[in-house]
């Protein structure tokens, strides 16, 4: 198989390996040198017509493109979707597995009812000020201390480069603070511990004021300047944890129904393959933990435009669907306020791997949500309450966008990519899928799952979906991933800054 063709509508295919000029893909002859995952015309495109893949526009022809070319972005242009949307017309219900009949996990039971797929101790920073005392703090917790504590997966510092010089108020501070409050309730961390400055705009004590957290012996806060300098705080917070962690090292997984899981549905380092292997298996996986009750979360709002109206389609209800056309609404002025389009998305390795336009791209990355209802629309690192297939507002940008979808509730990642991505998380572990073998060999100690045999060994995508979801379950219930052993995840906790840094 030289190529592939993804709906008898389409005007182009994508060849799955190079091909050379000369080379017959049905109906048509290749007039250029094609590299791997990049596609081809098969039949005359004019100017100004539109370029056809998944059954949908891709974009529009710059010029006259001949039946053979080669279709990407020297002859295509990207044009913002004008899209006549319908909501809850394609409603496809989950059949739910019955209570007693579904699949469960060890997994850490909280004391509030939420389960945690892991086990650490967190330490939160407000702002960059305080962002070397939380590590110096983190650091003095080795292997060789932890050893003493079985139970705890480890002590993870999570420091970020903002909490001042922005407004206090507005979508830039509201997210912070939800992320913050998302990370110190997150049911993956058995203690946290809070470290501010003292004088930053995004203070502590309104964080707890706001969201009612209280202190106990595995919740506390301090700031740099009531302690009395770093080395002090670094001492104190020290001593903090170490009083947590005997009361972490009590937890123990027991079992638990696989409805407790919340998956973060994430792709990076895209490619061609993306939406017709790695993504749809991902989003197989994801109709199958909806049936358990369990709960998919879709990000990346500026990766899904162009096939948002695939999903305003499978909405529960018109206001679910009118949500994320507003999302849609507010990328389209963000970007044009600061000067930039919806196809600034695509990266260079993006179009390397065949991706032309961001609408292509989107139509890929759609596939990860599945098939099942849209239950619910989030904002950045609001808490998912919905179970089922949701999607929660982000940047494409990976760790910005993981990192509200943790904060969210996410208690596993899984992360498809093409390319290659080294990325990891930390309290949520991340599996990487590939999609295409070739890479998934090259990065084999990356790579958990490798969807390319879709294509190389003709394995379907519900059989691969299948193979992911198990791990779900496994990695879920205390196996590590690759990006585990790889020791990723301390310096993937990226939140969104929204606004003007002032």
């Amino acid at each position: 198989m030289e190529i592939v063709r993804l709906d008898p509508s389409d005007n182009v295919v994508t060849a799955t390996r190079a091909l050379e000029v000369g080379v017959e893909i049905g109906g048509a002859t290749t007039n250029a040198l094609i590299p791997s995952g990049h596609k081809i015309a098969t039949q005359a495109i004019p100017k100004g017509d539109a370029i056809r893949k998944y059954a949908q526009i891709i974009g529009y022809a710059i010029e006259d493109i001949a039946a053979g070319d080669h279709v990407h972005t020297q002859n295509v242009e990207f044009r913002n979707t004008d899209a006549d949307y319908e909501f809850s017309t394609d409603q496809r219900p989950v059949t739910p597995v019955p209570e007693a009949e579904r699949d469960t996990f060890m997994g850490f039971r909280r004391e509030n009812g939420a389960v945690g797929t892991r086990n650490y101790i967190a330490i939160v920073t407000s702002v960059n000020c305080s962002a070397t005392a939380a590590r110096m703090i983190a650091n003095h917790f080795t292997p060789e201390v932890m050893a003493a504590y079985p139970n705890v997966d480890g002590v993870a510092a999570f420091v970020h480069g903002t909490g001042c010089g922005m407004a206090g108020d507005g979508d830039g501070f509201e997210a912070l603070q939800r992320v913050m409050w998302g990370y110190a309730r997150h049911p993956n961390h058995a203690g946290v511990l809070m470290v501010g400055l003292g004088c930053e705009m995004n203070q502590i004590d309104w964080l707890l004021e706001a969201y009612g957290l209280k202190q106990s012996k595995t919740f506390q806060v301090m700031n740099i300047q009531s302690v009395a300098g770093l080395r002090k705080t670094i001492e104190m917070g020290i001593q903090k944890i170490e009083a947590m962690l005997p009361i972490a090292n009590q937890a123990t997984r027991t079992q638990c129904p696989a409805s407790e899981l919340m998956v973060a549905l994430q792709c990076g380092g895209s490619d061609a393959w993306s939406g017709i292997t790695a993504n749809p298996a991902l989003g197989h996986a994801c109709d199958l933990l909806a049936a358990q009750g369990g709960t998919g979360v879709l990000a990346e709002t500026p990766e899904i435009y162009g096939a948002e109206h695939l999903l305003t389609r499978r909405a529960i209800d018109r206001a679910t669907g009118e949500q994320l056309v507003g999302l849609i609404k507010w990328w389209e002025d963000y970007t044009a306020r600061n000067k930039g389009t919806m196809d600034n998305n695509p990266s260079p390795g993006n179009k390397a791997g065949g991706l032309t336009t961001i609408l292509e791209k989107s139509l890929g990355a759609a596939a990860k949500g599945g098939t099942s209802p849209l239950m619910g629309v989030y904002k950045y690192a609001e808490p998912v309450r919905a179970r089922g297939f949701t999607f929660m507002d982000s940047p494409g940008y990976d760790p910005a966008s993981v990192t509200g979808q943790i904060a969210g509730g996410c208690n596993l990642v899984c992360f498809t990519t093409g390319r290659g991505s080294a990325f990891g998380s930390k309290p949520s572990p991340t599996i990487k899928v590939a999609t295409n073998s070739a890479m998934a060999k090259r990065m084999s100690e990356d790579m958990d799952v490798d969807a390319g045999t879709i294509l190389t060994e003709g394995i379907s995508v519900e059989e691969k979906g299948r193979e992911i979801y198990e791990m779900f379950l496994r990695v879920a219930s205390g196996e590590a991933t690759k990006s585990e052993a790889q020791g990723l995840g301390d310096y993937e906790f990226v939140p969104w800054q929204i606004g003007a840094v002032m």
